[in-house]
């Protein structure tokens, strides 16, 4: 299973840009070291070899919140002092719950009322970096930060970072990304 899962893990960018206008960056999950030692030197992704991917984009991580719905890929004592954590076990293929969605909005909200005077970011991931990282990081913008996927420039704003986030070759099309955005907005609008 985990071979499978490693697999598939191969097949995705390690890690994005920060989203414009914000303090989000998007990424998958680091692997622990005895994952790591399974993989070629260029698959392999840590806690370290994200902050140098960071640091390469002149960004400072200050926060990870990590989606997944399991332990086994790393454990707190493997992310680096500099940087908090905070888990919030999300299952997949379904949309999140209320107790989730309020656990990503206060983790957020607390680490920018404690780090105002700083641009660190908040890193994001579950295990491939896009279905519950994206849902609940436009969520965040919606709910929070005011964003109306209503209005054009929302809505414009939040298909970038939904695209930036996926990367994904195959939902380049504007068609299939307008489909995804208002299956999710009627999960949003469901959930309330």
């Amino acid at each position: 299973l985990l071979v499978l899962i490693l697999s598939r893990w191969l097949d995705y960018s390690a890690v994005g840009q920060r989203l414009h206008g914000t303090r989000f960056v998007a990424f998958k999950v680091p692997l622990k070291q005895a994952l790591n030692r399974r993989l070629s030197g260029a698959d392999v992704f840590g806690h370290w070899e994200l902050l140098d991917a960071l640091s390469k984009q002149n960004q400072d991580l200050g926060l990870i919140i990590d989606l997944t719905f399991t332990s086994r890929y790393y454990k707190l004592q493997d992310v680096p002092q500099s940087v908090l954590c905070v888990k919030i076990f999300t299952a997949g293929h379904e949309v999140p719950s209320d107790e989730t969605i309020l656990s990503f909005k206060r983790a957020v909200c607390r680490f920018l009322r404690d780090n105002e005077d700083n641009d660190k970011l908040i890193g994001v991931h579950c295990t491939h970096g896009l279905n519950r990282t994206g849902y609940l990081i436009c969520r965040y913008l919606i709910d929070v930060d005011g964003m109306d996927p209503a209005t054009s420039e929302d809505t414009f704003t939040l298909k970038k970072i939904f695209i930036n986030i996926q990367k994904v070759e195959n939902k380049n099309n504007v068609a299939e990304i307008n489909e995804i955005l208002e299956t999710r907005y009627e999960c949003c609008n469901n959930v309330n």
